[in-house]
């Protein structure tokens, strides 16, 4: 199996021009996450790169947006679910995410909404907030990357 890369974005606010950076650096990605605030956003990426196959959720700043406030999908055999987090509250703790992340039987849990950037792994668990490129609330302007690997998985925030 060859190593598969997503791009994970969130709390873009309508600066799309991080995201197209990001996209043009991963050339070879296919598949791009925006954990919301704002999604039209990824609709302009979609319209930009229409040969990718992009997946989003709505945040709390996206009032009108139709798309879902949780969402998942199953890439080379591990389960990928992802939420805004707000409705997770994730700025008081990730406990009831990680329960949430549990139940829906995840190998990996993204989430957005707090503007920092954060990686971790517990249990089996991996858990990534890419951050933000427009409003980071410590540190530069972040993005993830998933890399799924035939014995693993590993993520990383990458910065502008």
């Amino acid at each position: 199996m060859e190593t598969i890369r997503i791009l994970v974005f969130s709390d873009t606010h309508l600066q799309i021009f991080g995201m197209q950076r990001a996209i043009e650096l991963h050339r070879d990605v296919q598949r791009v996450i925006h954990l919301g605030d704002c999604t039209q956003d990824i609709d302009d990426m979609k319209a930009l790169y229409p040969d990718r196959a992009f997946y989003a959720v709505h945040g709390n700043c996206d009032l009108f947006s139709n798309y879902p406030s949780e969402d998942s999908l199953v890439v080379a055999g591990r389960k990928i679910v992802f939420a805004h987090g707000h409705l997770l509250q994730v700025k008081y703790g990730l406990q009831k995410l990680k329960k949430h992340a549990r139940q829906e039987g995840a190998d990996i849990m993204l989430y957005g909404h707090t503007h920092v950037a954060h990686t971790e792994y517990d249990d089996g668990l991996y858990i990534m907030n890419p951050g933000s490129l427009s409003q980071p609330r410590r540190g530069r302007p972040s993005y993830g990357i998933i890399d799924i690997l035939e014995h693993g998985i590993v993520t990383n925030v990458a910065v502008l």
